[in-house]
């Protein structure tokens, strides 16, 4: 009976431990996404020493966790106590750190996110340079949700934009209708939206409108990550049961 519980435990981690090196596989594969991104994703995200930090070390924790998962499968199969023990303890460490960053970025999801990409595009947003793919991801972006700044078409003021540009208050993608082919906004209205009415223009800030665009999309990854630390728990919990259950 104990040798049949034993073998079941060691194909349970075999299979616990198989998903965390999925997991890891995507994380990987996240991370390498962002810093090659053809579309300029990764020149916001460099901009933002916050999240650029963030980006290498889901490149950490998913090289870690694709190396676990490979040891935790190793070590179970072949039952050798050496692998378990390691595993073990790297995985306790992985687990506590996911977690103590889960709680900050619950923590400081509002604060710092809206701040430094304010303060990104208030230092490094141009207008209409093409030749600067900050500005242009952030064109993009904005004709795209139909939206304006961060927060609001306020966000241009003391910029960049407005050293460059001090006759506009919004750059011309935060205008109605910018953009989009067959709804073109004429250059009168254009030039009165671009003076400050704000009747023609998108009043509604662009970190709400990606939020409220992938707010499923949030919830699908909060749900991951408390599958991850699940499945890291149980693999933990099936680890040590497995190294005391070796050679009793």
């Amino acid at each position: 009976m104990e040798g049949d519980c034993l073998s079941c435990i060691k194909y349970l981690m075999f299979i616990f431990n198989f998903l965390i090196f999925l997991g890891g596989s995507f994380l990987l594969g996240v991370g390498v996404w962002v810093l090659v991104d053809p579309m300029g994703f990764r020149e916001i995200v460099a901009a933002n020493p916050l999240l650029f930090t963030g980006v290498y070390i889901i490149l950490a924790m998913g090289a870690m966790l694709f190396l676990l998962g490979f040891l935790g499968c190793c070590g179970a199969i072949r039952e050798n106590k050496c692998l378990l023990l390691f595993f073990f303890m790297l995985i306790l460490v992985i687990f506590l750190a996911e977690l103590a960053a889960a709680i900050l970025a619950f923590i400081f999801r509002e604060h710092l996110t809206r701040e430094k990409f304010t303060r990104d595009l208030k230092r490094h947003y141009q207008g209409h340079n093409n030749t600067d793919v900050f500005t242009s991801t952030w064109n993009a972006l904005m004709t795209t949700f139909d939206c304006c700044g961060v927060n609001s078409p306020e966000d241009f003021e003391e910029s960049l934009f407005r050293l460059l540009s001090p006759d506009k208050m919004v750059p011309g993608v935060c205008c109605q209708g910018n953009g989009h082919p067959g709804d073109a906004v004429d250059d009168l209205s254009r030039d009165e939206c671009q003076k400050g009415s704000m009747e023609l223009r998108y009043n509604k800030g662009c970190y709400s409108a990606v939020v409220d665009y992938f707010e499923t999309y949030i919830y699908m990854a909060g749900a991951l990550a408390i599958v991850v630390l699940t499945i890291e728990l149980f693999a933990m919990v099936f680890a040590m049961c497995l190294f005391r259950g070796i050679d009793q």
